[in-house]
């Protein structure tokens, strides 16, 4: 509900599906969204999902744009494209800058944050949808993945300047035949107010989860309804690790991985808790935090379970591991359950090593929070403001 009385400061428009803190993308959406408001900037938000405090707030307008009844995911993104172009078209004037996340829109933007690379991800040897399979939900998503990396190709192209989340992205873009100073490399940050070890205010609750107590507790976090993410890994190498329990948070609908659990004679010792808004309550109660990805341009959660003093493992796949992975343990390949199982094994059986790179990873933590990278979105929009005063093409 932007205020009609008085105009301050440059105009910013940010597209994007989510603007909220309970997701990842839409995390980082929200804290630059409250950073560039608290600098004075106007904002308007076109997005499916707002928080209320930033489409509330005297400086913003949220336009809601999306329809989630729509039957796919596919559907859902062209839906949104179509009606933010039509929109931009007739308001772009209004703005000094405008900024999307991937490929979101039709409508060509100034700059476009990259958190996905969908022709990496199709490319890479662990992408498991292949046209042989028998399986429509196999064919639709290795198509969905082919269009969207088409068209993320023309939303890189047509931007004059990208933001990638890590190194490691920022070269799957210039695999494209993107121009490397086109790019810039921003990390994600992460609320160490909300991230943090146990204190006598916020204890250890398991019991809120339906957790065991007085049990070696790992956890996994994320989307387990693909490969993607490796929970199987963590799986079979729990099968070598009589006595440790696994806490996994992400929707279960539709997961292969509740039945593998079984199969393999884990059930009493794999807990599906399902998606949840408390990450950092549950990070709180347990030991050790796992992510043995097969792709992840960046792992936001991986700074969270950092700043949360978890000893973290992690495989050589994550783009995080760039920028942590001197304090973490890392399995160079996703699928070496061997080394994944050793890693566990051995941080499970030391409890001071594991205080040791908590405390580690909480001091790296506090160097990269959420004002360091909001700060970095901030400078980048502050200079195309001034190229655009001074009347010089960015």
């Amino acid at each position: 509900m932007m205020s009609a009385s008085k105009e301050i400061g440059p105009h910013l428009c940010l597209v994007a599906d989510v603007l909220h803190f309970n997701d990842g993308q839409g995390r980082v959406n929200y804290e630059v969204a409250k950073a560039v408001l608290a600098a004075g900037y106007r904002l308007t938000m076109v997005a499916r999902v707002c928080a209320e405090d930033l489409a509330q707030h005297p400086q913003a307008r949220w336009v809601a744009t999306g329809n989630t009844k729509l039957p796919t995911q596919l559907a859902r993104n062209l839906y949104f494209a179509r009606k933010s172009a039509a929109w931009l078209r007739q308001h772009r004037g209004e703005f000094d800058v405008i900024q999307a996340n991937g490929f979101v829109t039709w409508e060509p933007v100034d700059i476009v944050a990259v958190h996905f690379v969908h022709e990496a991800w199709l490319k890479n040897r662990f992408f498991p949808f292949q046209w042989g399979s028998l399986s429509p939900y196999q064919w639709y998503q290795r198509g969905l993945t082919i269009m969207n990396s088409r068209f993320e190709r023309t939303a890189f192209t047509t931007a004059k300047q990208l933001i990638a989340v890590s190194r490691a992205t920022a070269k799957e873009v210039e695999d494209l035949g993107i121009a490397a100073s086109k790019l810039c490399v921003i990390y994600n940050g992460v609320d160490t107010s909300e991230f943090h070890p146990p204190t006598l205010a916020t204890p250890c609750q398991r019991a809120t989860f339906g957790l065991p107590e007085g049990v070696p507790l790992a956890l996994f976090v994320g989307d387990i309804r693909t490969s993607r993410k490796n929970l199987e890994a963590i799986l079979t190498a729990l099968v070598s690790l009589p006595g440790v329990h696994l806490a996994v948070a992400g929707a279960v609908e539709n997961s292969p991985y509740p039945e593998q659990a079984r199969w393999l004679g884990l059930g009493s010792r794999v807990h599906f808790i399902g998606k949840t808004s408390r990450i950092s309550t549950l990070m709180r109660s347990v030991d050790l935090f796992v992510m043995p990805s097969r792709y992840e341009t960046f792992g936001m959660v991986v700074l969270e379970a950092m700043a949360s003093a978890l000893p973290v493992i992690l495989s050589a796949r994550v783009g995080a591991v760039e920028f942590v992975g001197d304090i973490c343990r890392v399995v160079e390949d996703p699928d070496d359950t061997v080394g994944l199982t050793a890693a566990m094994r051995d941080l499970m059986a030391d409890p001071a090593a594991r205080a040791r790179i908590g405390d580690a990873g909480r001091a790296r933590a506090l160097e990269v929070q959420w004002s360091r990278t909001s700060g970095a979105y901030l400078d980048l929009y502050d200079e195309f403001v001034a190229q655009k005063q001074k009347g010089t093409k960015v």
